[in-house]
């Protein structure tokens, strides 16, 4: 057998099929003229052959090439995808992520579109903010009229960037921020409302520490003109908080970032201040910054000791220091599509190392995505990885020299006496790359365990994890009628053919509640330069009070922003922009059946009473630190019907201990008629109610809007969501949400769609 099918058997099919469709070398007429192994090869000589710039270097160039060729087809580190399309090419753009600063000026905004369209081309992904812009309606002294806003130049962006295709292999991607200071925010929070609007940007709130105190005591916040400085208009921040937790609840965008917690952190505060990231969040930049990224794959770096499998951290500690100075490497061999990039970058020399496959080294250890030992281990394998990473970079100055803007950096202050990177660790999506190294994307948990691929109209291939393979042989319950009963639901929970500790071991996203979604993302980020993409994925019946839960953990627990996605939430008609039809391969969701939490042994609330056709009516709301939990009422002594309002207020009881939304309920008393009511309101003036139900949804309302930001600990929905779902076979698959390319199902991960099948991705 020669070498190059030796390394082509590394990959799986499925990546074969990906790296002939995107990345080998193809000649003018698109026939491949690269092999996988060319690949690898043509990228370890391009990015090994800077080793011969330093005279102190450890490696030569030759030796150097052959350690890259062997991490990369070995499956253990992989670059970012512009570097494996574009290393030792003429192009040679190598990074995927930049930063354009939009000024507020015509002749600023179409530099920046301009700029925009030549990262692209090459390849790279840009983030922009657009909170230096003038207002809607605001003067424009130049010529006597006025601004039409940041949202209206965010559109020509997004026309510009339609009409680009990355380098012919990847397609525009763009992050739009606008900060909540800003005074069009709710348009901007409102921007995407209709689905086929930017469909080429994924869009954050850039969430101040002002607008936090002010939400925390339910106050005002300004919003700030940013041409003059001036204070417009006050804000109730809970008012646009709602806001934008509805718009996130009902299709995922805006995401938030907390832009004082991503500068305060940031290494050279004395050089600018950073206003926007990448477009999946992960990489906050100074304007005209670049960034290139590598993953290790964790999956790789599992042993067996005395029987039992643990971490190889010595192997782990090899690699790091190799994909530090491979990293390196690439900012000297880049060729960056503007020169102020190539100054702005090589001042700072910031580069993205992350992981990919922690879900599959959980699953190798035993270890539940969704336990407190799994939160453990993600802290202190972090740790490692960030320890291991400076001191990679701390060595590469002693060889290479610091980052030139180092004497202006937080490390001069921490005694460091050099570092080569402001920057050495992120943690990005990892969508194509991870399927390459056939691991699970970045921090994510599995989407599904196994499922179906339709390669052609008469054939269907059957992928299962590999792992959940090997485990039911050892286990001795594999079967094909098991591995395709699981495909159909994508989740092995309750399924008697497999043991409770496997059904637990092999989770899915769907089947994680938001707490433990936001606490992996925060036990990484505690170690991380910059920033973690992950999404917070949500089944279909979360509320609108789950995100608002999940966006408050991220900011309590130190995350530098947010994203969810909440399963079914998008229209088809943005996901399928080829103009093919979907391919509807969706069952029906199974019923939930939810059992409401006991009565809690100790409540607080109010009574109010209420006019009503029967005479008083006495309704009191009574609330846990979870939020309201039950109703009561009683009559006067007039009399009515006692056993109807009495009856109304026991459902309602139920309905709020099984974690239905307050505001549903709400919207569901209210409104309602009673002719009795209705007959004595004609005849005395002061009533103000329509009906028992009307005047319990009203107190209720009442009580909620006053005492709901009170309600500081996890909403019950989120436990009993967990517990019931234990026994549930999900449906992953969402409506509409199938690749344009192949229908295969696609994923959603950090404001990105990706297809596992044929690699396609499409952000915004």
């Amino acid at each position: 057998m020669n070498s190059t099918t030796t390394i082509e058997n590394r990959f799986s099919a499925n990546a074969q099929k990906i790296l002939a469709k995107r990345y080998l070398t193809r000649d003018k007429d698109g026939n491949t003229t690269e092999t996988v192994e060319g690949l690898f090869r043509r990228v370890a000589h391009a990015i090994a052959a800077d080793e011969n710039n330093y005279t102190k270097s450890k490696y030569k160039a030759e030796e150097l090439e052959e350690i890259f060729f062997k991490m990369m087809t070995e499956l253990d580190f992989m670059p970012n995808s512009p570097t494996l399309m574009n290393a030792g090419k003429p192009l040679g753009q190598l990074s995927a992520c930049f930063v354009l600063p939009v000024e507020d000026s015509m002749e600023g905004i179409f530099d920046a579109v301009k700029n925009a369209a030549l990262i692209h081309k090459s390849g790279g992904g840009t983030g922009f903010s657009f909170s230096r812009l003038r207002p809607t309606k605001d003067i424009v002294s130049s010529t006597s009229g006025v601004s039409s806003g940041p949202i209206s130049f965010m559109k020509v962006f997004n026309v510009a960037t339609e009409t680009i295709k990355q380098g012919g292999t990847r397609r525009g991607a763009n992050m739009g921020i606008l900060r909540v200071d800003h005074p069009d925010i709710i348009e901007f929070i409102t921007a995407k409302e209709d689905q086929k609007e930017l469909t080429n940007f994924n869009i954050s709130v850039a969430i101040t520490d002002k607008f936090m105190e002010a939400l925390e005591c339910d106050g005002e916040y300004d919003l700030v003109n940013p041409r003059s400085g001036e204070v417009v208009k006050s804000l109730k921040a809970s008012k646009v908080f709602y806001m934008i937790v509805e718009r996130a609840w009902k299709n995922g965008e805006p995401g938030i970032i907390f832009i004082d917690r991503i500068n305060r952190t940031q290494p050279t505060p004395a050089i600018g201040e950073i206003e926007s990231t990448n477009p999946c969040g992960e990489q906050p930049l100074l304007p005209y910054e670049a960034c290139n990224l590598g993953s290790i794959n964790l999956a790789r770096f599992v042993t067996t000791a005395n029987g039992k499998p643990e971490v190889d951290y010595n192997r782990l500690r090899e690699i790091i220091t190799l994909s530090v100075r491979f990293l390196d490497n690439v900012i000297d061999v880049n060729k960056y599509p503007l020169p102020i990039i190539d100054r702005t970058t090589k001042s700072n020399r910031k580069i993205g190392l992350g992981i990919m496959g922690w879900a599959d080294m959980l699953i190798k250890l035993g270890i539940s995505y969704d336990s407190e030992k799994a939160i453990e281990l993600a802290e202190s394998l972090m740790k490692f990885i960030h320890d291991e990473g400076w001191k990679a970079s701390q060595e590469l100055a002693t060889e290479r020299g610091s980052f030139p803007n180092f004497d202006k950096s937080i490390y001069v202050k921490m005694g460091f006496k050099g570092m080569r990177n402001a920057t050495v660790t992120t943690i990005a999506p990892t969508g194509t790359i991870s399927m390459l190294c056939g691991a699970s994307s970045g921090i994510e948990p599995l989407f599904a365990i196994a499922y179906e691929k339709h390669v052609m109209d008469n054939e269907r291939l059957l992928e299962v994890h590999n792992d959940f393979v090997r485990v039911a042989h050892e286990r001795g319950f594999y079967s094909q009628e098991l591995m395709e009963k699981v495909a159909k639901s994508g989740s092995v929970r309750g399924m008697p053919e497999v043991p409770e500790d496997v059904q637990k071991i092999f989770t899915i996203s769907h089947l994680i509640s938001p707490e433990w979604h936001i606490r992996t993302q925060a036990a990484f980020q505690k170690y991380t330069d910059n920033a973690v993409s992950k999404t917070v994925n949500c089944p279909n019946d979360a509320t609108k009070q789950d995100i608002e839960t999940i966006f408050r953990l991220a900011h309590t627990l130190g995350c530098k922003g947010v994203t969810v996605y909440r399963d079914g939430s998008r229209d088809s008609q943005v996901l399928n922009l080829t103009g093919k039809k979907a391919v509807d391969t969706v069952n029906v969701k199974p019923v939930m059946f939810v059992t409401p939490r006991e009565r809690p042994e100790i409540t607080m609330g109010l009574t109010e009473r209420v006019k009503i056709g029967c005479g008083n009516l006495y309704v009191t709301v009574n609330s846990d630190d979870n939020g309201i939990c039950e109703v009561f009422t009683s009559l006067g002594r007039n009399g009515g019907c006692p056993s109807q309002s009495e009856a109304t207020a026991r459902l309602i009881s139920m309905a709020l201990r099984a974690g239905i939304e307050v505001q549903e309920i709400i919207d569901q008393l209210k409104g309602i008629r009673c002719m009795s009511t209705i007959r004595r309101a004609s005849i005395v003036k002061d009533l103000k109610v329509l009906s028992c139900p009307d005047a319990i949804g009203k107190a209720i309302e009442k009580y909620y809007l006053a005492a709901k930001d009170n309600f500081k600990k996890m909403p019950p929905i989120f436990k009993e969501k967990a517990s019931q779902k234990q026994d549930l076979m999900v449906d992953n698959q969402d409506p509409g949400c199938n690749c344009p390319e192949c229908g295969s199902i696609l994923e959603h991960d950090s404001g990105c769609v990706i297809c596992k099948s044929c690699g396609y991705s499409k952000c915004g």
